[in-house]
Formats: structure tokens, C-alpha cells, sequence
């Protein structure tokens, strides 16, 4: 289905899908019964259902051919997605959406330093003082959460330390996606979301019974996978092919505020100082190194 966008229009678009990625954490405050695990496996398993659907009509059989033809590094991609989604979709029963929003935020970071380590890639002085500003911000929410109880509007430690698998699991990603490239091979993202899908619902199902979501939970759910994660991943791709890397990163930090101010509105949940005040230094460095870094967030598409 050609679609042509403008650069504008792509930055429009963009800001609708992190919209669409920051209802995960209002809507999830409003399941009745579903619990940890079914919450992760019925998300994924109407996130496969939609992009089953959605794929060929956007692709054709490039998708079948793009999965047959991936090679190792599509499927360790899709492993990193299935982590992402999982640990995304978990820390968001244990802890504040605030809490894990500004947690993933600082995906873009832990890329830089992954390429640094892993890749050789040199980091310009900014990018460390960033690093170094995001660690703060993120260890004064950590600290407060410890000293304070892991309780109340926080949410617990054990949440945030789950959310912190969806960065490391993101700049892993990046990382074999940027190794394929080097070796001639490019990864299509778009398949590696689908085996990401498909994963984690397999690897939830065990785990997500006895089913205890009512009619109410599931059509929660359904709209997760459609339009929370499906669709938004699909719109992302088309923004990315107009937009620079950098721009995406930037917009894409709309997903913290988004989510935390439906989350506050539409459930309730007060984010708590000590959130707001960490989650302000990550993102003040975030948007100090944003500007000329080219590396993006690949957990956003969650």
C-alpha cells in the first residue's frame, strides 16, 4: 500500500503513534482479572493476530520471504523483541507507568554505550556527560524507591528493575542489527516484530494460566495488540523511511509524557516526586545529546 509522506506529516504521524504506545499504562490500570503473565500473553497474542492481518496487506509476500530469508540475526532480533514486550508488559503490573517509561527512556543511552563496547563506535563528550546526568536521575528514583518502601505511586523496585530489560534488551538489538549491516545484511525490523510477538506469547502461555480475564479484560487487551502496539509499530516504520534517526529519538520521548499524564488522568496514578525528578534528568539528557546522536529507540515500538 504506497503511502507518501511529507516531513511534516511524518512528525504529525509520529506524534500519533507515541500517543497510541502511551496508553499501555492507563488502560492496563483498568483489567479486572487478568494477571501478570495472561496480561503479556493475550497483548501478544492479538498483537500476532494484527499483524498477521496487517502485513500482507502492507508488504504481500515479501513478509514470508523477508521471515524464510532473515537468518540468524532476524531471530535474535526477534528474541530482543520478545524480551522487550515481556519485561514491558510485566514491570507495568509491578510499578508505576511512570516508573517504567522514564526506565525505558533510557534506551537511546544504552545503545550509545553498547556501541561503544561492543561495536567500537566513538562517543563524543556530550553523549558521556549524558550518560553520566541519566544514571543520576535514574538512581535518584531507585534510591528514593529503596529508602522510601517500594510501595505507593513509585511503584516497586522489583517493577523498575524489570523495566530496565527493555533498554538493555533494545541496545542489544541495535547492536546485531548494526553487526548484520556491517556484514552486508540488513535486518528487516518489521518480520523481527512479528517473531517477537510470537515468542513472547509462546514463551507466556504456561505461565498466564488459569486464565482469569474476563470479556471486559480481553477487549482491553485486543485493543493492546491492535492499537496499541501493532499499529503504531507499522505507522513507525513509515515515519522512519522520512525521518532522520535523531528525530525520531526526540519525538519518541513523547511516549513519557503521554504515558504518564493518561496514566494520571485516565487511572489515577500520581506519579511521585522522586519519578518526576529522575525522569526530568533523564530526559533533559536525553534531549541534550538527542540533536546529533544517531542512535534511536528501539524499545519505543512497544
Amino acid at each position: 500500500m504506497p503511502l507518501h509522506l511529507t516531513h511534516g506529516g511524518a512528525v504529525g504521524l509520529m506524534v500519533a503513534v507515541t500517543l497510541m504506545w502511551g496508553t499501555a499504562g492507563m488502560v492496563t490500570r483498568h483489567l479486572e482479572g487478568a494477571h501478570s503473565f495472561e496480561i503479556t500473553f493475550w497483548r501478544g497474542l492479538f498483537t500476532v493476530l494484527s499483524l498477521c492481518a496487517i502485513l500482507p496487506l502492507w508488504r504481500g509476500p515479501k513478509v514470508c520471504r523477508a521471515l524464510l530469508a532473515g537468518g540468524r540475526e532476524l531471530w535474535i532480533s526477534g528474541l530482543c523483541w520478545a524480551v522487550m514486550f515481556t519485561a514491558f508488559m510485566v514491570a507495568l503490573t509491578l510499578a508505576s507507568t511512570a516508573s517504567v517509561l522514564v526506565t525505558m527512556s533510557l534506551g537511546p543511552l544504552l545503545t550509545a554505550l553498547a556501541a561503544r563496547l561492543f561495536i567500537g563506535h566513538k562517543l563524543p563528550a556530550r553523549t558521556w556527560l549524558a550518560i553520566v546526568v541519566a544514571g543520576l536521575g535514574i538512581g535518584w528514583m531507585y534510591g528514593a524507591q529503596l529508602l522510601g518502601g517500594t510501595g505507593g505511586a513509585g511503584g516497586s523496585l522489583l517493577g523498575t528493575l524489570v523495566a530496565l530489560c527493555v533498554p538493555l534488551a533494545g541496545a542489544a538489538n541495535w547492536t546485531v542489527v548494526q553487526h548484520a549491516q556491517a556484514k552486508g545484511q540488513r535486518i528487516d525490523l518489521v518480520p523481527a516484530v512479528l517473531i517477537g510477538a510470537v515468542l513472547c506469547t509462546l514463551a507466556t502461555l504456561p505461565l498466564a494460566m488459569p486464565f482469569r480475564a474476563s470479556a471486559h479484560d480481553l477487549g482491553l487487551l485486543a485493543f493492546l495488540g491492535l492499537f496499541q502496539l501493532a499499529i503504531p509499530c507499522v505507522l513507525s516504520v513509515l515515519c522512519a523511511s522520512v525521518l532522520k534517526a535523531p528525530e525520531v529519538a526526540l519525538l519518541a520521548l513523547l511516549e513519557v509524557i503521554f504515558g504518564i499524564a493518561l496514566a494520571w488522568l485516565g487511572a489515577n496514578e500520581k506519579p511521585a516526586p522522586s519519578v518526576l525528578t529522575g525522569g526530568a534528568m533523564v530526559i533533559g539528557a536525553l534531549l541534550f545529546n538527542g540533536k546529533r546522536s544517531k542512535y534511536h529507540v528501539y524499545q519505543s515500538a512497544l
